[in-house]
């Protein structure tokens, strides 16, 4: 009699922990069950579906032609506060794209450093600008830069990592720094990329569940930002961007979750690895740091930038997280990238 108990409560709770760390499925943009298509979007050669959008000068008048990539928890739509004086006097052209699983672009469950790079150069090549473009990324999106650097280098006639994503397991960090660093960030975050690195089947599952605290960013924790992010934090409430509810429209996990988990999985290379992609000078490599940073520690990009000599770091002091979302900072970025 015990035994069929014992069975049955085993099946239960297998399945029960089967559907706990199972995400659901995405909604995909389109299908029957999805949101409605509301981008201009590319095929890509798997099949996916890229949404992108333009701004800027038009592209066939562009002296600078820049794509920009958006960080955690945001969109091709996010505005950056470049003066339109400078984008005239500069002629610049920007294509901005939601990475896999954002806004109206097709989820990629295998996604990776690798598969962003090259979503970035087919992106680039389906709508012709170029066999040369710079890149802007920011934050999370900092990591499709680290693998356009190693992986399509001879596409770029420029790179500015802005507050860019650190990876606390990157090999080449020492031990010291790394923990110094990780130890900076808030518990909830420290547990919750433990999960994504070291169980990422997990992650559906530690995010959901409430027992414990999850990411700060998710779960609405403001003591993450900085003074200055908290003013800009404001702005942004008053006046919306356009676009931003379609952030996670095909689902939270396909969007953000996957976003954590690529970024912080196994990287086929460490930054220290990569070579200097413009040895004649003919282009440049930036890192934009906030000293007052309380999402991504100041220490790590300090010390990556000392080891790779070729890579013009920019530490500023007043500045936290959203550093690129002040203009005259964002014309800084801009001005140095473009060197002009």
């Amino acid at each position: 009699m015990i035994a069929p108990i014992v069975v049955a409560l085993t099946v239960g709770l297998l399945g029960w922990a089967y559907q706990a760390i199972k995400p659901p499925p995405p909604k995909i943009c389109g299908s029957p069950d999805g949101p409605p298509v509301t981008s201009p979007r590319v095929k890509l050669s798997d099949g996916r579906h890229l949404a992108y959008r333009e701004a800027g000068v038009p592209k066939e008048e562009a002296k600078y032609k820049i794509v920009v990539i958006h960080g955690f928890n945001s969109s091709k739509d996010q505005n950056l506060p470049a003066p339109q004086e400078l984008i005239e006097e500069l002629k610049i052209y920007f294509l901005f794209f939601d990475r896999a699983g954002y806004g109206d672009s097709d989820p990629n469950p295998p996604r990776s450093v690798k598969s962003d790079a090259y979503d970035v150069q087919e992106l680039a090549d389906k709508l012709q600008i170029g066999s040369k473009f710079y890149v802007i990324g920011i934050s999370m999106g900092a990591y499709p830069v680290y693998g356009c650097l190693k992986y399509i280098p001879h596409r770029l006639a420029g790179a500015s990592l802005v507050v860019p994503f650190v990876h606390y397991w990157w090999p080449c960090l020492p031990a010291n720094l790394s923990n110094e660093a990780f130890g900076k960030l808030q518990g909830q975050d420290q547990w919750s990329f433990r999960v994504a690195h070291y169980a990422p089947w997990l992650f559906y599952w530690w995010m959901t569940q409430k027992w414990f605290p999850s990411l700060s960013i998710v779960s609405g924790n403001m003591e993450i930002f900085s003074q200055t992010d908290l003013e800009i934090l404001k702005k942004w409430s008053e006046a919306p961007s356009v676009g931003q509810e379609k952030i996670r429209q095909q689902g939270v996990h396909e969007s953000l979750y996957r976003d954590i988990i690529a970024g912080y999985g196994k990287w086929e290379f460490d930054p220290t690895d990569l070579a200097n992609p413009f040895p004649d000078n003919e282009g440049s490599v930036h890192i934009w740091q906030g000293y007052e940073d309380r999402i991504i520690p100041y220490q790590i990009n300090r010390y990556l930038s000392e080891k790779l000599p070729w890579i013009h770091y920019h530490e500023v002091p007043d500045a936290g997280h959203l550093l690129i979302f002040e203009s005259k900072n964002c014309e800084a970025v801009l001005r140095e990238l473009l060197q002009r």
